[in-house]
């Protein structure tokens, strides 16, 4: 037998400010909408999540996440040069285009991100994959999930009774 207790998960709250490591700026949340998840769940990137469970509530603080926790580095084995003509149907066809691949069970997102004569090369990476990102969190809420959030694992509203 264990003595280890697992923690309840908890319901965490933050407004952010993505850039990367040169200071552009990615993405940032809504005013006055701080982004909920709940930890333990791989809702966010595990190096943004590592830092943010430390943080109290009202709590500001900047976090640098190395690609490698965060979209992972960018990989060449993502890459797919795919002839021409069997993507032929497909109209408009350009640099940045994104496509839909059904792959056995799934679904993956492929950006074209190249044309040559002969081939398109298919880029399976997450678009910030290779990027060191650097966020500015402000923790909004820090609270116990309900039961019911635990059993659907996902967050109902800042405060646990929005209903879906």
């Amino acid at each position: 037998m264990s003595n280890t207790t697992t923690a309840k998960p908890m319901v965490i709250a933050f407004n952010y400010v993505l850039k990367n490591n040169n200071g552009d700026l990615i993405d940032a949340s809504e005013p006055n909408q701080p982004m909920p998840f709940m930890t333990g769940l791989q809702q966010i990137i595990p190096g943004l999540e590592s830092e943010i469970v430390k943080m109290a509530e009202g709590e500001k603080k900047k976090i640098a996440v190395p690609a490698a926790q965060a979209y992972g580095d960018f990989r060449q084995d993502m890459l797919m040069d795919v002839p021409k003509e069997e993507l032929a149907h497909l109209q408009g066809l350009e640099i940045g285009s994104h496509l839909q691949l059904q792959l056995g069970e799934g679904v993956k997102i492929v950006k074209v991100s190249k044309i040559s004569d002969t081939h398109v090369t298919l880029d399976g990476n997450h678009p910030l994959a290779g990027t060191d990102l650097v966020f500015d969190i402000e923790v909004a809420l820090v609270r116990e999930a309900t039961a019911e959030e635990i059993a659907h694992g996902h967050v109902h509203g800042l405060h646990g009774h929005a209903h879906h």
